[in-house]
């Protein structure tokens, strides 16, 4: 009886190996992408700063990752959000200012949990600028302490990302807009 079972193992060995040829080559391009998950984790655990691994899809791009920021600013209405957007664009200090209408804000305030509706502000702009435009807005800026929050860009459409540096070009980061400036309306 052992031996009649013999050859049914030996077939059944080699039709494993068989499919598992026939397999193969589809399984390769799987494979060989599985190799590089150690080597992407190892990249990530030991970057840090400018020698962090840029996306492949930066890379000969010119685009520095980082080099841009979205910065988040709230306004208590639309027209000083407007008045504020046109100042930081006039002055170079942002490509462009996006204004979401409506965003509702729950925080606290002198030991009190308040509640409004307000105006977000999206400002594109090169992240050697913030200095320059956190106090712009500090300066002009209705509240009594207005949130300014910067986040760097690490990915995006490169040729967006190269036109916010373009159209700030005009404004260094020495810059430094005074509060009586004529070309932003007062609150």
């Amino acid at each position: 009886m052992s031996g009649g079972r013999a050859p049914g193992i030996l077939l059944g060995g080699v039709a494993v190996l068989l499919l598992s040829l026939l397999w193969m080559p589809a399984l390769l391009p799987v494979a060989s992408r599985l190799l590089w998950i150690p080597r992407a984790l190892f990249s990530m655990a030991s970057a840090s700063g400018s020698t962090r691994a840029h996306p492949p899809s930066l890379l000969g791009s010119g685009y520095v990752p980082g080099s841009v920021s979205v910065t988040f600013v709230t306004c208590p209405n639309e027209k000083a959000a407007k008045e504020i957007a046109r100042g930081v664009v006039v002055k170079h200090l942002a490509a462009c200012v996006s204004l979401i209408p409506h965003v509702t804000s729950i925080y606290e305030w002198k030991k009190k949990v308040e509640e409004d509706h307000e105006v977000l502000m999206m400002i594109k702009t090169r992240s050697a600028l913030v200095p320059a435009l956190t106090e712009f807005i500090r300066s002009v800026h209705p509240y009594e302490v207005a949130e300014v929050i910067a986040l760097p860009v690490e990915q995006g459409n490169v040729p967006y990302l190269h036109w916010v540096h373009q159209v700030t070009k005009g404004s260094g980061s020495q810059h430094h807009p005074t509060v009586d400036s004529p070309t932003v309306p007062s609150l």
